[in-house]
């Protein structure tokens, strides 16, 4: 066990951990933007109070319940494993190299993505526990939907948005997660020795695809509400 948990810990083990949850977090993401996507579905927030629903109560609402826990520790583990290598790193003279690749000591890719990994990381734990505790944990409207009463998440989120200063941060907040995605997720790759000469160019090019795409979809939501979402026809039969 001693020689396990020497492992997990060394320099290695925990770029090893910050790649393993890092591809998870961008699994997550990828499902939370398709939830959130049905926001622009012109039904006065329907859809988007639905999902909201059925993750709230599926499988009596244990689903919800493992899941949040799942990601809570994956978020845990990611956070400490990457500021404790960054912590390491920025300590030595020279950063360790991968082990388990061969372009250790090769040309260098350091860049504001990659400079910037902790502070955009940092502020987006922040913006995560700012973001749950307004759809957790505080009061919401209700709505019902077919006799089926829901809580008005939609009315929530426009309301929200349809405040400049909101709708400015969260897009700036995006933007870094842009950022972090853009380095964070080939480099994953490479933390778990899945990544070689012939991989580095297509997987630095998944990368910005990836990153873009996830940073235009969360961009386009509060704009799109900004502007063009009459918050006076949000919301259902209540």
């Amino acid at each position: 066990m001693s020689t396990f948990r020497s492992h997990v810990w060394s320099s290695v083990g925990k770029k090893m951990i910050t790649g393993l949850t890092g591809l998870l977090l961008v699994g997550f993401v990828a499902v939370h933007l398709l939830g959130n996507l049905t926001l622009f579905i012109p039904d006065r927030g329907h859809a988007f109070n639905a999902y909201a629903y059925f993750l709230e109560h599926a499988v009596h609402g244990w689903l919800i319940l493992a899941f949040e826990a799942g990601l809570l520790a994956v978020f845990g583990f990611h956070i400490v494993a990457a500021v404790t290598v960054a912590w390491t790193d920025k300590r030595r003279a020279r950063p360790v190299g991968y082990a388990l690749v061969r372009n250790a000591g090769g040309k260098s890719r350091k860049g504001l993505p990659s400079t910037s990994m902790i502070v955009t990381g940092l502020t987006l734990a922040v913006f995560v526990v700012l973001h749950v505790k307004m759809f957790k944990f505080a009061d919401h409207p209700s709505v019902v939907y077919d006799g089926k009463e829901m809580k008005d998440l939609y009315a929530v989120v426009v309301a929200a948005f349809k405040q400049p200063l909101i709708a400015g941060a969260y897009v700036a907040v995006m933007g870094m997660l842009g950022f972090h995605l853009r380095h964070g997720f080939w480099s994953a790759f490479q933390s778990l020795g899945w990544n070689n000469d012939r991989a580095m160019g297509p997987l630095q090019n998944l990368a910005r695809v990836v990153s873009v795409l996830f940073a235009a979809g969360f961009l386009a939501l509060p704009l799109y509400i900004l502007f063009f979402v009459d918050p006076s026809v949000s919301g259902g039969h209540r």
